[in-house]
């Protein structure tokens, strides 16, 4: 495990002290390389050491500079840890000093991870402006529905303007059109003095196919092991050294230089890692000592579709160590149990029945045949509590990655929104929103490109094709290079403040209000929880409860109303919620208490939410 210098990035271009560039580029099989000063028209020469990494200090380079690398005299490049592409990813870099910045956040404590509402968002479609500042201006929205923690979807340097994020090519590089680094800092400063923690969406499976110079560097792919993006990252073959350097660093930059609470990592399924330290595990490590130096609490989630909590236990236990990962599961046996499609992927679910088991595993299979997959999948959880687990009704992948990219607000009735929020903010997991769903948005968020290579654009345009072909849709995908995908695709602010959007952000409000205040759904233990589910009728109901709180939750799925039975010795149960209400635009009210739960009549397409109050 190489060692690394916890106080300041030790790749790319860092300014000390003294004002000086210390200049680090990784080139091993290069017999020549200089940093040339794209305005000065001037070369400062570097020297390599054992290892293959170019050094130089300078005060010739200056913030705000340009510059490009030159190996063997020919190859005129953009650093690969480059902080900003003012021109693209295949202009010139610009020299960067994180330290201009003034952070005003010194007493934040980041949350206890237990603690995170989490709101998905895409930084170009979230708002009109599209920024960083149009974000800033949005926060107390946020704070006011309740949540604790944003989630910014990939912001690391991509083509053009217009990306999901998941083909950038500079990962130390924050998108130049979203309003570059200095305005990054500005908002994560914002957030936390404003309560909000910040997570990142980071890429370390693959990298985008335009404006990818790695190669020309190091062997940064190895042909060992293909992706669906083809070549593998290098993290366990010849020179796989530099590469964990490389992204190991990048971590380290996002929680030290710009006081990010936590990353998500994408897919790390598709990570290949033999070593005997895994990648993951070396991450966890450096963490750690950064951690131990700073102060600071920083999480590192992981988007994962194995089914194998080694990913999400202790390396002391022989696990790869990371805080959480999303659950994928529960959000398909959601949908499916809500009455959505069942090709694809959903084909292995049932609803109702893995919905329930979801709640109480977190895995549907944990062991069990998957018939999509065509083999016995997963293995049981029981040790790793809730706050490891994320769950959703929509995510940007499951809305997306649809053929039309249509929301539940197109897809589900207004009453079965109410009772999908309901599914995941009163689950014992982490429940995250994505941008939108809290006022039921109804423009779609489509799959978007900006590529400028006309045949990678048109190999896009055939992958989408190909892709959809196993879900048998009918129709033709939006072009992913059309500026209208694109800005059909931003959130409606307007929405807010008519009907039935006001009534639809009132409900979400306080459910998270109850998650925060009610004991039983506060609690993540996942051994104060029992579930009972009815095939026949499309029910559940849901008991959570701490010490002497008690909530009952009953979820009717069906279109029609629904008597069931709960035996209880306690008596004197309150009413909390009755999504069917007048007051939520229903029809059909309840009395606001009950002395005993012996059967209870469940609007159709409805949740109610009891409190026990026999103390």
């Amino acid at each position: 495990m190489m060692k690394l210098n916890y106080s300041h990035r030790s790749l790319g271009i860092y300014f000390n002290n003294n004002g000086e560039a210390e200049i680090n580029v990784w080139a091993p099989l290069h017999n020549k390389a200089e940093l040339f000063l794209v305005d000065k028209h001037k070369k400062l020469s570097l020297e390599k050491n054992e290892l293959g990494f170019w050094t130089g200090v300078s005060d010739a380079l200056q913030p705000q500079d340009l510059y490009k690398i030159i190996l063997n005299d020919e190859k005129h490049l953009p650093d690969p840890a480059s902080l900003s592409q003012p021109e693209g990813v295949h202009g010139s870099s610009q020299a960067i000093d994180t330290n201009d910045f003034t952070w005003t956040d010194a007493d934040w404590q980041n949350l206890s991870l237990a603690d995170y509402i989490i709101y998905e968002l895409h930084t170009g479609t979230f708002t009109e402006e599209g920024t960083f500042s149009g974000i800033e201006k949005k926060l107390d929205h946020l704070i006011e529905l309740g949540i604790t923690a944003i989630e910014l979807m990939p912001l690391a340097q991509f083509p053009g303007e217009r990306n999901w994020g998941y083909d950038g090519v500079f990962p130390f590089a924050i998108q130049n059109s979203y309003g570059g680094i200095h305005e990054f800092q500005k908002l994560v400063n914002s957030c936390h003095e404003k309560g909000l923690a910040v997570i990142v969406d980071v890429v370390y499976n693959h990298l985008g196919p335009e404006g990818n110079y790695l190669s020309a560097f190091a062997p940064y792919f190895t042909g060992k092991y293909k992706t669906p993006w083809g070549s593998a990252i290098n993290f366990d073959d010849e020179y796989s050294y530099g590469v964990r350097h490389y992204f190991i660093e990048n971590v380290l930059m996002w929680f030290r230089d710009l006081h990010i609470d936590a990353l998500r990592l994408d897919a790390v399924h598709a990570i290949k890692d033999f070593s005997a330290t895994q990648i993951l595990q070396e991450i966890r490590m450096h963490v750690d000592e950064l951690m131990n130096e700073t102060g600071r609490k920083h999480y590192l989630i992981v988007e994962s579709d194995l089914n194998d909590p080694k990913f999400i236990n202790p390396v002391s236990e022989g696990g790869f160590g990371m805080d959480a990962q999303w659950i994928d599961e529960f959000h398909h046996a959601l949908r499916v149990t809500a009455g959505g499609d069942k090709m694809g992927y959903y084909s292995d679910f049932n609803g109702i029945e893995h919905l329930a088991k979801s709640y109480k595993d977190a895995y549907v299979y944990d062991g069990q045949y998957s018939a999509h997959r065509k083999k016995y999948f997963g293995i049981k959880a029981n040790k790793n509590e809730g706050h490891q687990f994320i769950v959703f009704s929509q995510n940007h992948d499951q809305v997306g990655n649809r053929m039309l990219g249509d929301r539940s607000s197109e897809l589900f009735s207004f009453e079965l929104q109410k009772l999908l929020a309901s599914s995941v903010i009163l689950s014992p997991y982490l429940p995250m929103l994505f941008m939108g769903e809290e006022w039921s948005e109804q423009n779609r968020f489509q799959y978007f490109v900006s590529h400028t290579d006309a045949e990678l654009a048109e190999a896009v345009r055939k992958g989408r094709k190909e892709e959809f072909a196993a879900f048998h849709e009918a129709g033709e995908a939006p072009d992913p290079m059309a500026v209208e995908t694109f800005s059909n695709s931003k959130l409606q602010w307007h929405l807010i403040g008519l009907e039935p959007h006001a009534t639809m952000l009132r409900f979400y409000k306080k459910l998270i209000h109850l998650r925060k205040v009610e004991p039983a759904l506060k609690n993540l233990s996942r051994k104060n929880i029992s579930v009972e589910f009815s095939m026949e009728n499309n029910t559940l109901m849901l008991h959570r409860w701490q010490e002497n709180n008690h909530i009952l939750c009953f979820l009717n799925f069906s279109a029609k109303p629904v008597k069931t039975k709960f035996f209880s010795d306690k008596t004197g149960w309150q009413m909390l919620i009755n999504s069917a209400s007048p007051v939520w635009k229903g029809n059909y009210e309840t009395p606001p208490s009950v002395k005993n739960i012996n059967e209870i009549l469940i609007a159709g397409e409805s949740i109610l939410i009891y409190k026990n109050s026999d103390i």
